[in-house]
């Protein structure tokens, strides 16, 4: 959320029972391992290439480590390991595999795995991410381990890939300790597990659906959502704003939790970004979007999508919040504080010029969410926190200047 208001230090993020869905994956009890792989030695990269962004969720840490997987005998299978982590991002700074070989990069149960090959073509492999270096990343894997293991059937001599830097997320109390907050959960807070209104409110679900968490960079969190029935994606500039950021993050569909308080989410669906097509003039207490789309779209196509209203909205007006806030598994704000009380409204539709202010329930992490209104059509984009005034950005002023690159419906 961006913390262009009231900052306070927090020491303690508040999260639903489902927390960050980031329970530690269990360790098969044996591996198929001949030599069991050890772990390499990594050391926190320097402070200038760490996550840094201005109203943006720092969740990791980028780590530096000497690792490589050979076509010798055992050496071709590599663990990269940060205990505690929630999730490793891996980067690879060459790969030397000869015609037909390939590596995969998987959670320690298997239940993750990208596969990577000397073309890295996303038509026959897995999706990776990129940051204008040599080399790429690979998608990240849920849980502190990687698994990266050279997958061949013919003699070879060498080195086939190099791994120079992982990324690995932070636990809640690390979240806490690097970020600030402003106070954008208005009195108790209502949120809860998108699954938990799957009965009472199935529409309001199913729209949720088409709600991403953002993972920036390796180390930034927003929430972004597809926009309109062709391959578009909406969020906020203040996540990113440039074509190299959008290349070089991941959108997280289904990152939710399978039953109400259960921290039990799966790894959902993961794309990485692909073309920037355009971002909002002004500063970010303005309208403060970014319309960009997804490589490998087919995947997520059976979330569905969303639509902007395309007039504006008026005090009193239902709305509620799906999102991703402290990076969580995805949360839906209906309620402004206690659940079947009163429900999340427009405070003031005309809050000033570019945003609608609100006080349901968001935080670090909401930017970028859509807020619905009760014809499902999205009247707002979150992204600045305070209370009583959260705000979006007006949606169909963002309709106005994007309806061009956009199929609405």
């Amino acid at each position: 959320m961006k913390h262009a208001l009231r900052r306070l230090r927090t020491g303690a993020v508040a999260l639903a029972a489902c927390t960050l869905g980031l329970s530690l994956l269990s360790v098969p009890a044996a591996e198929a391992y001949s030599v069991a792989p050890l772990a390499p030695q990594s050391e926190r990269a320097p402070e200038s290439n760490q996550f840094s962004a201005e109203g943006v969720t720092t969740i990791g840490e980028l780590r530096t480590v000497d690792s490589s997987l050979s076509y010798a005998p055992n050496g071709g299978t590599q663990i990269i390991q940060h205990p505690g982590a929630t999730y490793v991002k891996v980067h690879f700074s060459s790969l030397r595999l000869a015609q037909g070989d390939y590596v995969t990069v998987s959670s320690r149960d298997g239940k993750e795995s990208y596969r990577y090959d000397r073309h890295l073509n996303r038509a026959t492999g897995s999706d990776y991410t990129t940051d204008g270096q040599p080399g790429f990343w690979a998608m990240s894997v849920e849980g502190d381990t990687a698994v990266v293991t050279l997958h061949s059937s013919r003699p070879s001599r060498g080195n086939a890939a190099t791994i120079d830097r992982f990324w690995r997320g932070y636990d809640r109390t690390e979240i806490a300790a690097h970020n600030f907050s402003t106070q954008s959960v208005c009195s108790t807070d209502a949120r809860r597990d998108v699954v938990c209104y799957q009965n009472s409110h199935p529409t309001e679900y199913a729209r949720g659906r088409a709600v991403a968490r953002l993972l920036i960079s390796g180390g930034g969190l927003c929430t972004t959502w597809r926009v309109g029935n062709t391959n578009r994606m909406l969020t906020n500039k203040h996540c990113f704003s440039t074509q190299s950021a959008v290349s070089g993050s991941e959108m997280q569909f289904n990152y939710q939790c399978a039953t109400c308080g259960g921290a039990n989410p799966g790894a959902g669906t993961k794309v990485s970004g692909a073309t920037l097509y355009r971002v909002s003039s002004g500063g970010s207490s303005q309208l403060d979007y970014t319309l960009y789309s997804v490589n490998n779209f087919a995947a997520i196509q059976g979330f569905g999508t969303l639509y902007l209203a395309t007039t504006a909205t008026s005090n009193g007006t239902r709305i509620y919040v799906p999102g991703h806030g402290d990076g969580s598994a995805k949360r839906l704000s209906i309620y402004e504080d206690t659940q079947n009380g009163a429900t999340c409204a427009v405070r003031n539709a005309n809050y000033n010029t570019w945003n609608i202010s609100y006080s349901c329930d968001t935080s670090g992490g909401n930017s970028g969410s859509p807020v619905l209104n009760a014809s499902h059509r999205v009247v707002a984009l979150h992204h600045l926190g305070g209370c009583p005034s959260n705000q979006g950005a007006k949606a169909h002023l963002i309709y106005n200047e994007i309806a061009s690159l956009i199929d609405n419906g």
